[in-house]
């Protein structure tokens, strides 16, 4: 399985520019796949289930149940990605909560954006797959309710937004994505996609990250390209039945990336 995986993603990225590193995980045959584990990225939205994980976590060690208010934002946070959601979480949360979850989780390569800035917090693979592993089994950092709480939104968000890693999964699959996305002038488009995956025998992860791009559909292609390899690979399924198709034309209109204060 490893040497396939292996075969198959460099074949993926063959002829690929930019920076790209990537994690899988496949729980249930413990076989693991990683590139550039430890490179930093800026996160765009990618951040944002880092910040929903910290609002749970935090919760839980007052025994409260989320507000109203906080279930809005939330779903709009994550299902569409909204930018003004999250940071009146972040401002919320603050700095030392959430460096707290990341303590908690074992995050240790994670650096919160400063000045509210919390698209240009520095996440790296090992970290996403970290918090991955977090949602997806029973733990002492996250309850039950919060990782169920996670996985419902994760697996529902808008239409335009349901590309990168679940490209080419399994009809019989659960999906779970979070993407992010963002152009500065230095490293041009980063673009990231972080999935969950269950089903057909199967509990795996896929993180993506990439930088470099020349536009936004150039990373999303790269990213696509890796999972379709690691779905082929971890769930055979014959050729004529059915796979994730994703979005044909991702949305591009978030800046992840908000004015501090």
């Amino acid at each position: 399985m490893a040497a396939a995986l292996q075969k198959d993603i460099t074949a993926a990225l063959a002829g690929r520019t930019g920076s790209v590193s990537l994690g899988v995980r496949d729980r249930t045959t413990d076989t693991t796949c990683t590139l550039g584990e430890s490179t930093a990225y800026d996160s765009a939205s990618v951040v944002k289930v880092t910040v929903l994980a910290t609002l749970l976590w935090d919760a839980k060690k007052t025994e409260r149940y989320l507000t109203d208010r906080e279930v809005t934002l939330t779903k709009a946070m994550i299902q569409q990605s909204d930018n003004d959601a999250t940071t009146a979480l972040w401002k919320q949360l603050g700095v030392d909560r959430i460096q707290g979850f990341l303590t908690a989780a074992d995050m240790t390569q994670t650096r919160p954006g400063a000045d509210g800035y919390w698209g240009l917090t520095q996440i790296t693979v090992r970290d996403e797959q970290r918090l991955l592993a977090l949602v997806t089994a029973k733990n002492t950092v996250l309850s039950d309710n919060s990782r169920a709480y996670i996985l419902q939104l994760m697996g529902d968000v808008v239409a335009d937004q349901r590309w990168g890693t679940p490209a080419g999964a399994p009809s019989g699959v659960a999906v779970h994505v979070k993407n992010g996305w963002l152009e500065r002038a230095a490293h041009g488009w980063r673009v990231h996609s972080v999935g969950t995956f269950n089903g057909a025998g199967h509990d795996y992860t896929i993180a993506v990250l990439t930088q470099d791009n020349a536009t936004m559909d150039y990373g999303v292609t790269t990213i696509q390209n890796v999972a379709r390899a690691v779905h082929k690979n971890l769930v055979p399924v014959p050729k004529t039945a059915p796979r994730f198709v994703p979005t044909a034309t991702p949305e591009e209109a978030f800046v992840a990336v908000p004015p501090a204060g």
